[in-house]
């Protein structure tokens, strides 16, 4: 069955020196099935107060909606209420700006109860901002891109009513933070690290998740992967055994993007949470982007709104596998491809060296008489050497810094013997 694609034209401008990064608009615009006929861009030291860029731009744009049938024109930026009012009079489309297709998009993938209430929620609060005075003229929206979710709802009929459905959507999210904080609770009682995946859109964050779960998985299913903006919403954990038997939860995230509408922001809250529990986060970044250090600081001034700075954080450089540079492993970076699996091994050692600090070497002696504890070291340490005794046996086993306390706590003899590097 063939796409049903809307023809739109995407309208940037350029501030001064600053690119609009047109291209990123037109892949959102791919996303919910739109197609770009024509990309216009203007070159502006402010953007324009009435018509976003200049009134003959406006005119020109007009001229090309009726020429070429177009059904919609998307904005690479929030128009104002005053905006979407004017080009409304001059141009006879669709009018759609940057935040409300991301809410588009975002309610085009939402699956679970929860994303769709989030989504929601988000929609509603920016719908609600348009309809403030005289706001935008909800009856011209018509169907199809940034139409979908509540704006079938009828929202222009009475504000009361969309407020009393926020409110309602904001106690649907408590019960579910809720759920996940027992949830968290529990992890934390067991003591098991918690990895949180972040990064701009479509840089391979579920790729990643996948591969460490296809090497280290206890009977988990594969997250959703897609190459296309904002594959999933969903918060999905996966239990990870790292050799040596240490234990993780490896825990996928929303991707990020320029210019994330707040509302989604606000309304993702209760799912970024997450992140301020972690105890390693990995930041994924697409190594392959024309614009890799802005999709970098993206990522990072939003952590920075989520006040998890004293949380470690390691920069993985992903799709390594379609360049054809070589790239070198540093303290708090490493160049992976989750695709293929190169440099996972130098990622699981850094999350681990992070965690439990560096690999050492320490004497363990158990008598005969604790076959508990002789099974429990059998069991979970890589053993170099092992002496039979007459009363006991001596092990050499490998273990990490920060794990030799739960050996000390267990009242096992432990003579610390050699680090390795």
């Amino acid at each position: 069955m063939e796409k049903n694609y809307e023809k739109c034209i995407t309208v940037g401008v350029n501030l001064g020196n600053k690119s609009n990064d047109i291209e990123e608009l037109n892949n959102l615009v791919d996303a919910v099935a739109g197609e770009v006929l024509f990309t216009i861009e203007q070159n502006r030291q402010k953007i324009d107060p009435k018509y976003y860029v200049g009134k003959g731009k406006i005119k020109e744009i007009s001229n090309l909606v009726e020429m070429e049938d177009i059904d919609s024109v998307v904005f690479n930026d929030e128009l104002t209420n005053t905006q979407i009012r004017n080009i409304e009079e001059v141009v006879n489309c669709k009018i759609i700006d940057r935040t409300n297709l991301i809410l588009d998009i975002f309610a085009l993938r939402a699956q679970t109860r929860e994303s769709k209430i989030q989504v929601e929620l988000a929609q509603l609060e920016y719908r609600y901002s348009k309809l403030k005075g005289k706001g935008i003229d909800m009856s011209r929206l018509g169907a199809g891109i940034g139409t979908r979710g509540p704006g079938e709802k009828k929202l222009e009929t009475d504000r009361r009513h969309i407020m009393s459905r926020i409110e309602e959507l904001k106690k649907n999210l408590d019960k579910v933070k809720k759920v996940r904080k027992e949830k968290r609770k529990r992890r934390m009682k067991n003591h098991i690290p918690t990895i949180s995946v972040v990064g701009y859109t479509n840089a391979g964050k579920s790729t990643l998740i996948n591969a460490f779960t296809k090497l280290y998985g206890v009977n988990e299913k594969e997250v959703f992967e897609k190459d296309m903006l904002f594959a999933t919403l969903t918060t999905e954990n996966r239990k990870l055994i790292f050799p040596h038997n240490l234990e993780f939860v490896i825990t996928d995230t929303v991707g990020f993007i320029n210019n994330l509408p707040t509302f989604l922001v606000e309304s993702f809250k209760s799912t970024l949470e997450e992140i301020a529990y972690s105890d390693i986060i990995l930041n994924v970044i697409d190594i392959n982007s024309e614009n890799v250090k802005e999709q970098k600081k993206v990522t990072e001034d939003i952590l920075k709104e989520l006040k998890v700075e004293d949380i470690p954080i390691i920069n993985v450089y992903n799709k390594t596998d379609k360049s054809n540079e070589e790239y070198k492993n540093k303290d708090k970076e490493v160049f992976i491809s989750a695709k293929t699996g190169k440099n996972m091994d130098d990622l699981r050692e850094k999350i681990t060296r992070t965690i439990y600090g560096k690999e050492i070497k320490v004497q363990v002696e158990v008598e005969y008489t604790e076959p508990e504890k002789l099974n429990f070291i059998e069991k979970t340490y890589k053993i170099h050497d092992k002496k039979i005794m007459e009363d006991r046996i001596k092990f050499t086993i490998q273990t990490r810094e920060k794990l030799l306390s739960k050996l000390q706590d267990g009242e096992y003899n432990v003579k610390r013997i050699q680090d390795n590097s």
